[in-house]
Parts: structure tokens; C-alpha cells; sequence
């Protein structure tokens, strides 16, 4: 075995790192591998010990590795954006000792890791389509990593706390250079801490708070906060069916979930000349949940809500998948927006479904009577 760098440094994850179920990987400065877990070494057929001080994609590995498109751009946007990213389907070609190889596909998300600069951390989430068992696989994966997640939103944003309060100190009394450096690590504060109450909100096993609610006030609602801050040089156009009866759902949980995908359409259009939102209402008496079971002729679900936006649409490739955790259409997105829209609408008994092409993104909830 070929020795390693005389400048390579191993990197030291911190604990729970290495029993993470999806395998995920640290890179330094120059690309090459300075930690793996157990789950890289098995999905990626590569022992630790042959692995570390070599380039993931580079020409040492190629008899055993080979990625299509390569790392390098996502890696180098990574850098030099210091925020994490995420590319979707990857093709790893994974050898054996006999010289063949496997195709298996899976989305990256990469992002900059605690330690010497330069390093980057991937997080490699498998999108083989070989059957339901694979994807169950997956999403229990997901779910896993998601679960250590939340343990660890808890203890992160205590010091973020303590830490965002001596930005605010400092401000009161700094030079206006310090003052601009001081409300930086404010905003950046609370952006964290956005992003941990999400990953909070997704391990939430607490059941909604059903009730009757009139979806036009949850709706309006959600078309006035939207105007108001994220969306006011959106066009947001109602066409609403005034003989709906009541739904039963959770008001506040519901107002999230159409937030949430309204926001979504927003940052979709992205500034787009004559781009608009429209939400619609209607009553369809054929929809009803899949049958199983529990429930041998499927729960009624005919209060429709639609949120239609006429941005470009979701990438192909992730079309079928948009529900799953970690799966973003953005670069720099998390994957657990609508990871969580899902999770409440299926807490709820209802459905979500999304259409999705250039020009046009539907996405459709089904309510039950209340």
C-alpha cells in the first residue's frame, strides 16, 4: 500500500460522528479523504486504512472509485462560499478487487468542516432505485441522522444563546466597523437557530391539535404574512371556492405547512418578470387516502388546496424525491423544509402530492372533512 503524505493530518471528528447511518466523509484542503465512517467504508466498498491521504475522485483511486460529475466544482464552491451545498445525483462507480465495478447514484450535500481550513465534510445520501426495500432503507436513514440531529439542536443552541447575547453588548458601545462585525454574528446567530428549531420541528412526535378550521382563514393568513416580508414583489392571486365546509386540521400546523411551500415558490421564482403565486381552493368528493388495513376503503379527503407557482420547476432528477430529507432543489438549501411539510400533512391523515415542470410547480394538500 502506497505510503501516505508526509503533509497529511487526519482528521478527528467529534462523537456520534462515526456511527452516523449514512456515510459521510471528511476531506482536507486538497481533496483527499481525512476521515470516513463505518457506513462510507461498507456503501463505498473502500477500507479506511487504503483510503485515508488520498483524493476521493483522484487517478490513485480510480480502480476503485470512480465519480460522474466529479467533486472538484462543488468542493471549490463550497470553499469558497463557506456554506453548505448540495449536488444531486452522483453516479459512484464502485469497484471490487476484480476489477468490476457497480453504479450506485446519491446526492452529496457538502459543507465546511470544524478544524483546518479548507476541510469539507460530505454527507452521501443514497438515491439507488432498486425497489421499495432500498428506499425504506433510506428514509430510515434519514430519520436516524435527523433523530442525532435533534439531540444535538438542543446543546448547540444554548451557547449560541449566550454567544448572541454578547454580540448584542457588544454593539451598544462599539466603533461602527466592530458594530457591523458584532450585528453579523447576531443575524448569523438566529439564522442557526432557525435552522435547529427545523430540525426540532421535524422530530416532533407530539399528534396535531385537530379541530374544525375554515382553510380561507388559513390561507389568508399565510397570503398576508407572505406579502408582508418574503413575498411582496410576488403576485399573489386567490381563486378560493366559497362553499367549502370546514376542514379538520391543526390551524397553527397547517398555516406552517402553506408558509412553508408559498415560501418555497417565492425563492423559486427569484425575481422572475411576471412571476406569480396563485392559491386555489376546491371540493373533490373522489379523493380519498390509499386503502390498507387500518382503514379497508380509504379516508374521505376532498377539501383541496393548491399553492401553483409559474417558476422553473423542480430538476428531474430530484422530482420524484422532493418529500425526502436532505433532498433540496437549492444549493444551499437544507432538504428538511419539505421533508416537514410531509410529516405534518401525513401526521394529519391527508395527502400531499407535487406536480412539478418548467413553467409550472403545484403542489396539492387533500384535507378530511371536519
Amino acid at each position: 500500500m502506497t505510503p501516505r503524505p508526509r503533509d497529511f493530518r487526519e482528521a478527528a471528528p467529534g462523537p456520534g460522528w462515526a456511527a452516523l447511518p449514512l456515510p459521510a466523509l471528511i476531506l482536507d484542503a486538497d481533496g483527499r479523504v481525512a476521515a470516513m465512517n463505518d457506513a462510507a467504508e461498507i456503501w463505498l466498498n473502500l477500507s479506511r486504512n487504503s483510503t485515508l491521504g488520498r483524493a476521493l475522485d483522484g487517478d490513485e483511486m480510480s480502480m476503485r472509485l470512480r465519480l460522474q460529475p466529479g467533486l472538484g466544482p462543488l468542493l471549490a464552491r463550497v470553499r469558497a462560499s463557506e456554506e453548505a451545498l448540495y449536488q444531486t445525483s452522483v453516479q459512484f462507480e464502485i469497484g471490487d478487487r476484480t476489477g468490476n465495478h457497480q453504479a450506485r447514484r446519491a446526492a452529496v450535500h457538502a459543507g465546511p468542516a470544524d478544524g483546518a481550513g479548507g476541510s469539507v465534510s460530505l454527507l452521501i445520501v443514497p438515491q439507488d432505485d432498486d425497489g421499495a426495500h432500498q428506499a425504506r432503507h433510506v428514509r430510515s436513514a434519514a430519520r436516524s441522522a435527523i433523530g442525532m440531529a435533534e439531540m444535538l439542536a438542543h446543546e448547540i443552541k444554548n451557547p449560541l444563546a449566550g454567544i448572541r447575547g454578547a454580540a448584542q453588548l457588544m454593539a451598544m458601545n462599539a466603533t461602527p466597523e466592530d458594530r457591523e462585525m458584532a450585528e453579523m454574528i447576531v443575524a448569523e446567530s438566529r439564522r442557526i437557530v432557525a435552522l435547529l428549531d427545523q430540525v426540532e420541528r421535524f422530530g416532533d412526535t407530539s399528534a396535531p391539535r385537530l379541530s374544525a378550521l375554515n382553510v380561507h382563514d388559513v390561507l389568508e393568513q399565510v397570503r398576508r404574512s407572505a406579502k408582508a416580508g418574503f413575498a411582496r414583489d410576488v403576485q399573489i392571486v386567490t381563486d378560493y371556492d366559497p362553499s367549502l365546509p370546514a376542514a379538520l386540521a391543526d390551524a397553527d400546523q397547517l398555516v406552517q405547512v402553506c408558509l412553508n411551500l408559498v415560501k418555497n415558490a417565492s425563492e423559486a421564482l427569484d425575481g422572475k418578470a411576471g412571476g406569480a403565486i396563485r392559491l386555489r381552493t376546491h371540493y373533490d368528493h373522489t379523493l380519498r387516502r390509499p386503502s390498507d388495513e387500518t382503514d379497508p376503503t380509504g379516508r374521505p379527503l376532498p377539501l383541496q388546496i393548491e399553492i401553483e407557482d409559474n417558476g422553473p420547476g423542480f430538476p428531474p432528477a430530484i422530482a420524484d424525491q422532493v418529500f425526502e430529507p436532505f433532498v433540496s432543489g437549492r444549493e444551499n438549501g437544507t432538504g428538511l423544509g419539505l421533508a416537514l411539510v410531509s410529516k405534518i400533512i401525513t401526521d394529519h391523515g391527508a395527502l400531499i402530492r407535487v406536480d412539478s415542470r418548467p413553467g409550472r410547480t403545484v403542489f396539492r394538500i387533500s384535507l378530511p372533512k371536519a
